[in-house]
């Protein structure tokens, strides 16, 4: 192993000195009892060496410091530096040198140097246990955590001049973050752009990396955040090489598998195939006739029997005649045997040997685009034409072809399809073939081990919409591919499809675990960047030696893809024509769907879109739902956040403005935990409305490189609340919930969409506005698709403007995975307020003064609308004024009473002296009856003499009888009372 100067000049010549100084009593010290090392280099490039006792206090005589090489001094590759001689030697045979470098390719242990631990990097929660998650050596790699935790592995090296760092290394679950950087003395980062390693899909991935004089510590790290129950897969790193350190002291033996038969080796090569080395080996030795080795094998092993699952068959390319030969081949490499007797298991009844081939067969039709030339191949028809399979055809005047591919037939692998192997272990097989061709379908080959990947891809230039379909930003699907498949599995296999830019960077689509019936599966194309597709088929996870789910396998029998750039065409359709000589398709105009069979072009009715897989026939045009309108292109329905509902009962038009709430809204389902107790949540982004030119909801998926984006109404990702990449919340698994606007209404249900009412109840009289959406992606579980309803509610206590609940037997907004449910509550909810929500108070008259104040009804349930009436004033006669008019009144008429009183009164007395002086006459004469000219009064006598009362009367009695009309002579008539007591007049 290499040494390296790591002690100080001074405390070097301080053991030198102890060593002189040393009882005499110790043994003289044998070459094998030190060894030397360089001091550190001083200001001029200068050093010394010195040597080192392997054991302090066991000998001495020490020979004694002697000049250095100069500290720029190194050795070439193949050579290591003699530190007796101080000069380069060249390493032996058997062994192998980088001259200015170390290396790490055996990994039975973890290398001297290196360092593993494991921590929690998510702060709020201190309860996780990353103690036991570490970096694990696995023989020819070493393997990542696949837990929570932070998992990190580093390395020191000190470099006399600047070198590099290069490894290799697979990355392929892109639910793992995984960074490499390197940090100097000052902790500072030499490289922080490029830190983030991208997934590898299939293969090993190199990485290289300049690296500055001075010490350097390299740094590899993962954190999974995994959150699904499938499995992770860890990150692998192998070959890891530093160069820079100036010299390297001694050769590093060549590890098991692998020879160095020349001396001054840079490097070891593999031994071949069924062949052997151990440690150290100068040559690799030949395996015994029953057994078998890979290349770079550190062993041989015993050839099983050979089994039906050790070959596979194909077709050979058709001929002149249109016959093709039914093919059988080894898989290779061939490990197994044909003349060992014996089963290999209890189905089996020893070896098995290789059908015969060379069966003829009548070749299957071309695929459809595609023609049959004379030596019975196929070619693609010229564009403006299609075929069924057989020959080429014009497409007629008025229609154009429908380009894309379609491959139903598999006598040859297309040309833009290719299959490979991956193995997740350490292998060098040179096999690369995983699908075969089988004439109706394709089908998985057996690969060298039951964990490997069985990879198909698909790859095309790009694609192009048809003349007669109009291109428009609300156009979602840009292409469509299909495939029928199915799998049949005894373990736990699992078929994976991918889509992305190339096969390096393509993200899981969807996958299917286990047997699978024959069934379909449609993915929308939305973007030109997604030209890649890749199916991979993995028998079980578990890795093992031992071939045992041989049987298992996955087949394709139909791909299509549409508007490929540079596909072929099955078929011809209708198109609407233009105006100019060359009578070329064009789309008929928005709004309008192409007569079927006619290329003739109507008009839909109002209010309707087109759909985007289907503009011929009045069915095209789709009715938009209540409450929304087409766009100015009639491809999708939208809506402006103002609407007109009917109350409940049936009562007023409520009118509703929810721009206020149209802005992008984030909002959080309660947390989660995962086994080890790392806490996430699902996050969800709501565009409301849908106006032409609105930004719409995204979410991202950050883990990665990629930056997956999705984009809708509505979203869903995952995210876990972390410190890693510097960023507070790591985001990933992003999916849409909602693409499409399908109406907006009180109604709990639309187009088969059903609001979920009784975790949503409500006392008041107002009905929940709902709006409706659906997703255009399927998966597994949501075969057509996903949907939401996003519920709006007044609450005039609710101030805010994000306040989204879910439901409460739902906790992640979802309870079957398809259809998700939300409650809003707002002030902004609320109906727009009109003139009934407020009423007028009057005030009292103050100093002619009276004002009349407007207030709104309370609890107050509508916002915006019209405003409160401005306070009124106006002017009015006060209290006061009327109280001193009838103060006055009553003092005037009492008056007035009075003076009448009087009067009266007055006149009374006269009349009673009359009288009584008139029966005092009559008492003189008492036969004979007075004869007085008159007794009434006068006006103008006086009435001051002696009123004598000779009867008593109320004074009421006497009032009446004032009361009594004057006789025509203009006297009071008086009644008069004679002695016998009866009343008579006198006038």
């Amino acid at each position: 192993m290499m040494r390296r100067a790591s002690h100080s000049f001074l405390h070097l010549l301080w053991l030198f000195f102890v060593q002189i100084y040393a009882s005499s009593d110790l043994p003289i010290c044998k070459e094998s009892d030190y060894h030397f090392e360089y001091t550190d280099c001083d200001v001029l490039g200068s050093r010394w060496r010195v040597a080192v006792p392997n054991k302090p206090d066991t000998c001495t005589g020490l020979p004694d410091p002697v000049k250095g090489t100069q500290c720029t001094f190194s050795c070439s590759e193949g050579e290591f530096l003699d530190m007796r001689s101080q000069e380069c030697q060249k390493c032996s045979v058997g062994t192998y040198s980088l001259g200015t470098g170390v290396a790490f390719d055996e990994w039975d242990s973890m290398p001297a140097g290196f360092i593993s631990h494991g921590m929690n990097m998510n702060i709020a929660d201190i309860y996780t246990n990353c103690s036991n998650s570490t970096w694990i050596p696995k023989g020819d790699y070493i393997a990542s955590n696949i837990d929570e935790c932070t998992s990190t592995l580093s390395y020191t090296v000190s470099l006399k001049k600047a070198g590099t760092v290069s490894f290799e290394y697979f990355y392929p679950d892109n639910t793992i973050f995984f960074e490499f950087y390197v940090q100097n003395d000052q902790c500072e980062s030499t490289d922080s752009e490029g830190r983030w390693m991208r997934t590898s899909e299939k293969d090993w991935t190199p990485h290289n990396l300049k690296l500055n004089r001075g010490n350097n510590v390299l740094y590899w790290r993962t954190t999974s955040f995994a959150l699904v129950g499938s499995a992770v897969k860890p990150v692998l790193l192998r070959n890891i090489a530093i160069s820079g350190v100036a010299y390297t002291s001694e050769c590093f033996h060549c590890k098991p598998g692998t020879y160095s038969a020349k001396p001054g080796s840079a490097h070891c090569s593999p031994c071949p195939v069924d062949s052997y080395s151990n440690k150290g080996a100068t040559v690799c030795q030949q395996c015994e006739v029953d057994k078998y080795a890979e290349a770079g094998s550190g062993s041989c092993k015993q050839r099983p029997a050979c089994t039906t699952s050790d070959y596979f068959y194909t077709h050979t390319p058709c001929d002149s005649k249109g016959q093709t030969q039914l093919m059988y081949k080894w898989i290779e490499p061939k490990i197994c045997s044909e003349i060992v007797e014996g089963a290999v298991d209890n189905s089996t009844e020893g070896a098995v040997k290789l059908p015969a081939s060379g069966q003829m067969e009548t070749c299957p039709p071309c695929n459809p685009g595609f023609s049959v030339t004379n030596t019975s191949g196929c070619e693609p028809c010229p564009h403006g034409s299609y075929s069924n399979g057989t020959a080429c055809a014009e497409c007629p005047v008025g229609t154009e072809p429908v380009v894309g591919f379609e491959y139903k037939w598999w006598n040859k692998m297309p040309d833009n399809m290719r299959s490979s192997v991956y193995s997740r272990e350490y292998s060098d097989s040179v096999r690369s073939t995983g699908w075969e061709v089988a004439g109706e379908y394709i089908y998985t080959t057996q690969g060298d081990l039951d964990s490997d990947y069985m990879m198909l891809s698909l790859t095309v230039p790009g694609y192009r919409l048809p003349h007669s379909m109009a291109k428009d930003d609300e156009r979602s699907e840009l292409s469509r591919i299909s495939f029928v498949f199915e799998t049949q599995c005894t373990a736990d296999c699992t078929l994976y499809f991918m889509a992305g830019y190339s096969e390096r960077t393509n993200d899981m689509v969807e996958h299917w675990s286990g047997t699978t019936r024959k069934q379909s599966y449609s993915y929308l194309v939305k973007s030109n960047s997604t030209v890649s597709f890749t199916w991979g088929f993995q028998r079980t996870q578990a890795y093992s030696e031992v071939r045992q789910y041989s049987g298992d396998f996955a087949k394709m029998y139909t791909v299509q893809i549409t508007n490929v750039v540079g596909g072929v065409a099955s078929q011809c359709r209708h198109c609407a024509l233009g105006s100019g000589s060359a009578s070329e398709c064009v789309p008929c105009p928005p709004a309008h769907y192409m007569v079927n069979g006619t290329g003739v072009c109507k008009s839909c009715p109002p209010n309707t879109f087109i759909r985007a897989d289907q503009a011929v026939g009045e069915a095209a045009c789709i009715h938009c739902g209540p409450n929304t309108h087409s766009n100015k292109a009639h491809s999708a329905c939208v809506s402006d956040c103002r609407l007109n509902l009917q109350s409940t009962g049936g009562g007023e038009v409520l009118q509703y403005d929810f721009t206020s709430l149209a802005n992008i809204t984030s909002f959080q389902s309660s947390p989660r935990f995962t086994s080890k107790g790392l806490r996430y949540f699902h996050q969800f982004r709501v565009g409301l409305c849908g106006e032409e030119g609105r930004e719409v909801a995204v979410c991202v998926d950050n883990v990665t490189e990629s930056r997956k984006e999705v984009r809708g109404y509505a979203c869903q990702s995952t995210v876990v609340p972390s410190e890693v990449r510097g960023q507070s919340v790591v985001s990933s698994q992003p999916f849409t919930i909602g693409d499409t606007l399908v109406g907006v209404t009180s109604d709990t249900s639309l187009d088969s969409i059903a609001s979920l009412e009784s975790s949503f109840i409500t006392k008041s009289n107002l009905p929940d506005v709902i709006f409706y959406y659906r997703s255009s992606e399927t998966t597994q579980a949501c075969k057509k698709g996903r949907t939401t309803t996003l519920r709006l509610r007044c609450d005039p206590t609710v101030t805010g403007k994000d306040q989204i609940t879910l439901p409460s037997k739902c906790s992640e907004g979802t309870c079957d995975g398809c259809s998700f449910h939300f409650l809003w509550r707002s002030q902004y909810a609320c109906p727009l307020c009109t003139e009934r929500h407020y009423r007028e108070i009057v005030s009292a008259c103050i100093q002619g003064i009276q004002r009349t104040t407007y207030v709104w009804q309370q609890p107050l349930q509508c916002t915006g609308g019209v405003s409160l009436p401005a306070q009124t004033v106006s002017a009015c006669v006060t209290l006061d004024f009327w109280l001193k008019v009838g103060v006055s009144t009553g003092t005037v008429a009492a008056i007035l009473l009075i003076s009448i009183s009087c009067y009266f009164w007055k006149r009374t007395r006269k009349l009673e002296y009359k009288y009584s002086k008139l029966m005092m006459t009559a008492g003189d004469k008492e036969c004979e009856l007075p004869a007085a000219d008159s007794c009434a009064i006068m006006e103008g006598e006086d009435a001051e003499d002696d009123l004598i009362y000779l009867t008593k009367k109320s004074f009421f009695t006497k009032i009446k009888s004032f009361s009594r009309e004057r006789s025509s002579d203009g006297f009071d008539s008086v009644p008069l009372k004679s002695s016998s007591g009866l009343e008579m007049e006198m006038s």
